[in-house]
């Protein structure tokens, strides 16, 4: 039986390159039974390249893993496009009650009927629950697991927080979803220049721990910059006495010889003693740099995001009354009412494949609807966000990919992809070669360059690396426009949406509450309760004192009358008289 501090897997000298480009530069490290690490970096320094190399899908170019022949590893890789064949095979006669139990778990109730037109359309996240059940069902000795909450609703995490807590072999995720890794890791690998680092803690442990090694390092390295230059100012003073005292050795003076020859051997040896001074400064110097040279710590990479809104801003983009939507047998939501304004910040919640996605084709017009109406405003401007980061054509570089031709806005699409962090290397390179945070970042710049008054994103952060989720966080803050979003980041969106449409019970509702409110309204949210229908009641006061005043065929009457049974139908809700 192992024990835990059993080592699992040992990782010794390992090297690994792409296209003469080194991902990995000699990693070495040990994985210890019962640890719970996070793997974390910017896109593309590696990480799944490790991941990959672990589970031994690909060898190193140098370099042992060292692990039992009989390790079992459950590997939930990053990609879950998996084809409905994979899920049929899972789910045929060989489907295990384990693999069936984990799946109703996750909320996948009743898998073994499902038929091919339910399994291709399975959500981002009922994909991904498939595929954690899948892993689970193995009873793995060690798990590796990339990118597992990027699709994932809340009750999938706490499921899967949950599971790793009770699980007793290691497990390492890579991860950038700073909740996630606060719950469930003690230590962090990470990468950075192909080398490895260690830190112990949490991801908030991380950050405090990293910050203070840079200021460290940057202490040192000012405080060994000051002494270098000191000693080269005194090299520069001696080098100044020197050539004086050789010029002085031969320069003709008045006087006997033998006194002038005195002189000039005076300042020979002056000179001879002073050169002697500078080669030996010199070479001290020389010998520290070569014992004690300190590189500058690189910076932490500034990622810019900067969207620019303008057009028609009326103050009601959407309206959907008794809308429905149903596929085949299923129905994702029914007599749902809702609007958006203008200017809200509104989070979709709810379970993996409630619907979340399929409303967003709705509101684009990329998807019908079964039932009722939904009105879109045609005055505004929409950019979408979708899931997918594969539709990017792979052969094309970045600036091909965005299409376009002149020069003004070549420049201004190169300065933007280098300001979210995609170098001259990256965006000469074809797309395909480009990690799925990477392709990300192409989109984004895609939005960037546009003017828009909505922007409609569809889990915006997955595959963006920590420092891009933090900076576009604080950019959307500043957008004045509408953002609609779909985001299991609980980070991200209890930062951004002071709004939820809330996907439950087969029914869409508008929530005049951040996700922090709601989703932990059974523990404190009496106040907040009071404090939305306060609010509430306050307007109804303000349009029936309007109202009172205004004849009906007054053309703002009508307007006002459908504000006032909105705020009736908000106030209900809030009630639960819904």
């Amino acid at each position: 039986m192992l024990t835990n501090q059993q080592i699992v897997l040992r990782v010794i000298d390992v090297d690994k390159s792409f296209h003469l480009r080194k991902v990995l530069d000699n990693i070495q490290f040990d994985i210890k039974n019962g640890e719970r690490i996070g793997l974390v970096g910017y896109n593309g320094t590696g990480k799944t390249t490790l991941a990959n190399i672990l589970f031994g899908k690909i060898a190193p170019d140098k370099g042992i893993i060292e692990k039992s022949n009989d390790l079992t590893i459950g590997y939930l890789s990053q990609s879950i496009d998996y084809q409905v064949s994979d899920f049929q095979q899972s789910l045929a006669g060989n489907a295990t009650p384990d693999l069936l139990e984990h799946a109703s778990t996750l909320g996948l109730t009743k898998v073994l009927n499902w038929e091919e037109e339910r399994l291709n359309h399975l959500s981002g996240g009922e994909k991904l629950k498939l595929a954690l059940a899948k892993v689970w069902a193995l009873k793995p000795d060690f798990l590796i697991l990339d990118e597992p909450t990027n699709h994932l609703d809340y009750k999938g995490i706490r499921w899967l927080v949950s599971e790793i807590e009770k699980f007793h072999g290691p497990v390492l995720i890579i991860s950038h979803d700073r909740h996630f890794l606060d719950k469930t890791v003690t230590r962090i690998f990470e990468l950075e220049n192909s080398r490895i680092n260690f830190y112990n803690g949490n991801y908030s442990d991380y950050r405090k721990e990293k910050q203070q090694r840079f200021q460290n390092r940057k202490h040192q390295y000012d405080v060994q910059q000051q002494k270098i230059k000191e000693v080269e100012t005194q090299i520069t003073q001696l080098k100044t006495w020197s050539e004086k005292a050789h010029r002085d050795s031969t320069k003709k003076g008045k006087g006997p010889s033998k006194r002038q020859n005195g002189i000039k051997e005076y300042h020979r040896v002056k000179a001879k003693k002073t050169d002697n001074q500078v080669k030996s400064k010199m070479k001290r110097l020389q010998n520290e740099l070569e014992r004690n040279k300190l590189e500058k710590p690189l910076d932490v990479i500034q990622i810019r995001f900067q969207f620019d809104t303008q057009g028609k801003r009326g103050k009601r983009i959407v309206e959907a009354k008794n809308l429905a939507k149903s596929f085949a047998n299923r129905t994702l939501f029914q007599s749902s009412n809702f609007y958006i304004n203008y200017g809200d910040r509104l989070g979709l919640l709810g379970e993996n494949g409630c619907g979340k996605t399929t409303l967003i084709k709705m509101m684009l017009g990329q998807e019908g609807y079964s039932n009722g109406d939904l009105w879109s405003s045609d005055s505004i401007k929409i950019a979408y966000l979708s899931q997918d980061v594969d539709d990017l054509p792979a052969d094309k570089t970045a600036i091909e990919a965005l299409g376009f031709k002149d020069r003004e806005n070549v420049l201004k699409a190169r300065t933007l992809l280098a300001n979210v962090g995609l170098n001259e290397a990256l965006i000469t390179k074809p797309i395909g070669t480009l990690s799925l945070g990477e392709r990300t970042r192409v989109k984004l710049v895609d939005m960037l360059m546009k003017e828009y008054d909505v922007l409609i994103l569809d889990e915006p952060t997955n595959h963006l690396d920590l420092p891009s989720r933090e900076q576009l966080e604080n950019t959307l803050a500043e957008f004045t426009g509408t953002i609609i979003t779909v985001s299991h980041d609980y980070y991200f969106l209890n930062k951004l949406c002071n709004r939820l449409l809330v996907f439950e019970d087969q029914q869409i509702r508008r929530i005049e509450m951040k996700p922090d409110e709601y989703l932990n309204k059974d523990g404190n949210n009496e106040d907040a309760l009071k404090e939305a229908l306060l609010i509430i009641e306050n307007k109804i006061a303000l349009v029936l004192g309007e109202l009172s005043f205004m004849e009906q065929n007054d053309p703002r009457y009508r307007e006002l009358d459908k504000e006032f049974n909105d705020l009736l139908n908000q106030k209900r809700i809030l009630m639960g008289k819904n």
